[in-house]
């Protein structure tokens, strides 16, 4: 895929940035740089490559997925301006 002086002067309109005339062929030719080397990464081989979450070798800390600390609302809604019948008081906003 090519991108030409009219597709550049479009995209930069898009993305609100701009672009003075004598400017568009050089953002043309960036545009065309960065395209090539997404087509140079869709050739890589990455079959059978697990996704990494990072570039270093790290394992991800995992918690168990339990309550630890209920029957709290008391202290919870003490600190609440306004509370009642166990639960936080909004002052009505719709009418």
């Amino acid at each position: 895929m090519s991108i030409d002086i009219d597709t550049a002067r479009r995209v930069a309109k898009l993305a609100r940035i701009r672009v003075a005339e004598e400017r568009l062929p050089a953002l043309a030719e960036e545009f065309n740089a960065v395209l090539g080397f997404i087509e140079q990464l869709g050739e890589v081989d990455v079959e059978g490559v697990e996704p990494m979450t990072s570039v270093t070798p790290q394992r991800l800390y995992r918690r168990s997925d339990g309550v630890t600390d209920g029957n709290q609302q008391d202290k919870i809604l003490k600190n609440a301006p306004d509370a009642r019948e166990g639960f936080f008081a909004v002052p009505k906003v719709v009418e």
